[in-house]
């Protein structure tokens, strides 16, 4: 969290909850990659969660745009547009999260963005506190064509070459490491980065050879009764 006048400010990302219901914050480090935790294709269409335009719009206030409900006039056919320009989205960064710039499908999917990337986009304002707004009414298609542009500015910027996968062998959430070492592993280090910790102590005490014979190595414990 950061703080205005005293005032607490949402930080990036989004808070994602797990199918078992454990709830962590998600940085993915840009707009347009926020867009791609709600689905996608191939197997990633068993996330989808962008099934009506309400669920677009009930989107807009989680993610870093911070869009009311309300603001963004949003039709079937713009939520189709969405959609098309997650799933083009997904497959561009997985080719370069695994090292497979230009992709059989590049050109296609270079294609959707810079269609949806040609339209007017949201018109950026300040507030009176200072903060950024956006002018509204807007409509679905100055959206979609903000996240494009979003994607674009990613795609051909200097940390193109840092959208990663997380490395669980189970997650699939993409990332940009903006850090300065990038070195940047996990979606999340309260979720798959902890898990990995978690996993790594229990492999060092399973090879351990002095807890696998019942020995215990260094200075003798000392044990306190009441």
């Amino acid at each position: 969290m950061t703080e205005r006048d005293g005032a607490p400010e949402p930080a990036a990302g989004l808070f994602l909850t797990t199918p078992g219901g454990t709830g962590f914050h998600f940085d993915p480090g840009a707009l347009c990659l926020e867009l791609l935790t709600t689905g996608g294709p191939g197997a990633h269409a068993r996330w989808e969660a962008l099934h009506h335009p309400s669920d677009l719009t009930d989107w807009l206030p989680r993610c870093r745009l911070r869009l009311a409900v309300g603001t963004v006039r949003i039709t079937a056919d713009q939520l189709a547009a969405a959609r098309t320009l997650r799933d083009a989205l997904w497959r561009l960064t997985t080719n370069l999260a695994h090292g497979d710039p230009g992709g059989a499908c590049d050109a296609e999917d270079h294609a959707v963005l810079n269609r949806a990337a040609a339209h007017p986009p949201l018109v950026p304002q300040i507030a009176p506190d200072s903060t950024m707004a956006w002018e509204h009414p807007a409509d679905g298609a100055q959206l979609v064509s903000t996240l494009a542009r979003d994607a674009i500015a990613l795609l051909t910027g200097p940390y193109a070459d840092r959208i990663r996968e997380c490395g669980a062998h189970n997650c699939q959430l993409i990332f940009v490491d903006t850090s300065r070492p990038g070195r940047r592993r996990w979606c999340s280090m309260e979720r798959c980065g902890n898990r990995n910790k978690i996993r790594a102590l229990r492999a060092r005490r399973d090879t351990d050879p002095a807890r696998a014979t019942g020995a215990v190595s260094g200075p003798p414990h000392r044990t306190f009764t009441t």
